[in-house]
C-alpha cells in the first residue's frame, strides 16, 4: 500500500494494529520509502510510563507526529513534553481529545457530560496549557479549537470522508474541504483510500480537491 501511495501522500499513519504486529521494523521500512511517520499509539498511562514511551518513540525513524490521550491529564502531558524538551529535532506531540467514533450518548455512558464539541475544546485548552503542540479532533470541533487555542496550535482531523463517502464506524465526519475550512493543518484519510479499488487514484483525487480549493480566489488558507 505504501509503495502504491508514494508521491500521492507525504505522511503515513502507523496505528496500534500495525505497530503491534510489526513494531519499529514497519517504521524503518516506511521511512526507507521516503514517508514521514504519524505514530498514532495514543499513549495513556501514568506520567513516568508515558514519558518513557514518548522518549522511545521519538528515537524511531522519521516520526513527525505522535499521539497521547488528553484524558490522561495535565501531569501526564507535561511529562511527555519534558521527555523530548531537550531534543533539537523532535516529533510534534498531539493530544487526542474525543474519539471521532464517540457521540454524546457514548460520552455519557463513560461518565463524561456535555457534547463532544464542548469536551474537545476543554481538552484542547488543557493540552495547550500542558505544552503539547496540538490535538487530534473531529473537523466538527476544529473551528472552535482554532478560536480557543490560536493560529499556531496544530489541529489534526481524522474521520475525513470525501463527499458522498461512507462514514463506517465514525460518528463525527467531515469532508476534506470542510476540515480545511475549519482550520485543520493535517487530514487523516484512511479507509476511503485503503479500501478503494484503486488507492492511489483515490488519494490523488482528494489531493486534487484540496488543490482546487487552495487555488480558488476566495479560499481560506488553513493555519500553518
Amino acid at each position: 500500500m505504501a509503495r502504491q501511495l508514494r508521491g500521492a501522500a507525504g505522511t503515513v499513519k502507523v496505528g496500534s494494529q500495525l505497530f503491534t504486529a510489526e513494531g519499529p521494523r514497519a517504521l524503518k521500512e516506511l521511512a526507507g520509502l521516503g514517508f514521514r511517520i504519524f505514530l498514532d499509539l495514543k499513549f495513556h498511562d501514568i506520567p513516568n510510563t508515558v514519558a518513557g514511551a514518548v522518549a522511545a518513540a521519538a528515537d524511531l525513524p522519521r516520526v513527525r507526529l505522535l499521539t497521547l490521550h488528553t484524558l490522561g491529564g495535565a501531569a501526564m502531558m507535561r511529562a511527555a513534553r519534558e521527555a523530548v524538551a531537550n531534543r533539537g529535532k523532535r516529533p510534534a506531540l498531539l493530544g487526542v481529545t474525543i474519539l471521532t467514533s464517540m457521540d454524546a450518548a457514548a460520552l455519557a455512558s463513560v461518565g463524561i457530560s456535555g457534547s463532544p464539541a464542548e469536551r474537545a475544546v476543554v481538552l484542547a485548552r488543557l493540552a495547550r496549557e500542558s505544552g503539547l503542540d496540538g490535538v487530534v479532533a473531529s473537523g466538527q470541533e476544529a473551528r472552535a479549537i482554532r478560536d480557543a487555542c490560536g493560529p499556531k496550535f496544530l489541529i489534526v482531523v481524522p474521520g475525513v470522508r470525501p463527499a458522498g463517502g461512507t462514514a463506517n464506524d465514525q460518528s463525527r465526519v467531515t469532508t476534506p474541504i470542510q476540515a480545511i475550512e475549519a482550520g485543520a493543518d493535517y487530514l487523516v484519510v484512511g479507509r476511503p483510500i485503503t479500501e478503494a479499488e484503486n488507492p492511489r487514484a483515490a488519494a490523488l483525487a482528494i489531493a486534487r480537491d484540496i488543490g482546487t480549493f487552495h487555488r480558488a480566489p476566495a479560499a481560506r488558507s488553513p493555519a500553518t
